[in-house]
């Protein structure tokens, strides 16, 4: 299977142009305020969470964080006081089962001029649809073959799927750059005098509703990076539980049978898309 038919192309093209969708109209948006300025949408609320957080509330308030009748409202401050008081919430919400895969590590929510607002345990993000970040690595070989990961099975999103050579959460105090590197390193032993050959690509934007979950919104940084053909990945934090090498063809099979992560999926097809085109 190594020629990419015009259908698939079709198929991914197709698909790229559904990464950012609305979230459902029955969601509760998450407003941040600042003084007298319009109020932000930064999240949103599955409905199964609201009941349980409105009487959360109503039990025990929390400084900066009012529930109304249409949205959940967090007034802005100084950083470290939203985030305490976020985190206090989070803790809540953790007590109700409603945020699963805790890590005890933190995610940051940048504003639009780049400025961290607050952070936040990183399981957190999808049940309050908070934006979060993360780096996509598409290794390939000279020769023209990608290599993939396959997610451990006792991964909390999305075990057992296919997903990118190395890919990763940006934690509170990395750049997409530290963050890639790292994940290539940690994911796929790619060692750092490679590593530093990686290559900014661009950036896709990911919104989509979790069943059960939450909504998940979060800019993906994509990087591409070339291996020689004898360069095999080995896992070093035990989120992979092996790698595949294939063709673009059988990459755009996969995706379109749905075993890829979502993300991982658009991140590919990107790749699939941009090297066909590179090839006329």
């Amino acid at each position: 299977m190594n020629s990419l038919s015009t259908s698939s192309l079709a198929a991914l093209e197709e698909m790229l142009q559904n990464t950012a969708r609305s979230a459902p109209a029955d969601f509760m948006p998450i407003h941040l305020s600042r003084g007298l300025e319009k109020p932000q949408v930064i999240g949103h609320l599955n409905p199964e969470f609201i009941p349980y957080l409105q009487d959360s509330l109503k039990a025990e308030s929390i400084p900066l964080i009012t529930m109304k009748n249409d949205c959940l409202a967090i007034q802005l401050g100084r950083p470290q006081a939203l985030s305490a008081s976020l985190s206090l919430l989070a803790d809540k919400m953790r007590i109700g089962g409603y945020v699963p895969g805790w890590r005890n590590e933190d995610f940051a929510w940048l504003d639009q001029h780049g400025h961290q607002c607050f952070r936040l345990e990183r399981a957190a993000f999808r049940t309050f649809g908070f934006r979060s970040m993360a780096t996509h690595i598409n290794g390939y070989t000279k020769s023209g073959l990608l290599w993939l990961g396959r997610r451990s099975e006792t991964k909390s999103t999305d075990p057992g799927k296919l997903d990118n050579m190395a890919a990763g959460g940006i934690s509170a105090d990395e750049t997409p750059w530290v963050c890639a590197k790292r994940e290539l390193w940690e994911e796929a032993g790619v060692p750092p005098q490679i590593a530093d050959q990686v290559e900014p690509i661009g950036r896709i934007h990911m919104r989509r509703p979790i069943p059960g979950r939450g909504f998940h919104d979060e800019q993906l940084f994509i990087y591409d990076l070339e291996l020689a053909d004898q360069f095999v990945p080995s896992n070093h934090d035990g989120e992979v539980s092996g790698f595949i090498q294939i063709s673009l063809a059988e990459a755009a099979a996969r995706i379109l049978a749905d075993e890829f992560t979502s993300d991982a999926a658009f991140v590919t097809a990107d790749y699939i898309l941009r090297r066909n085109k590179s090839l006329f």
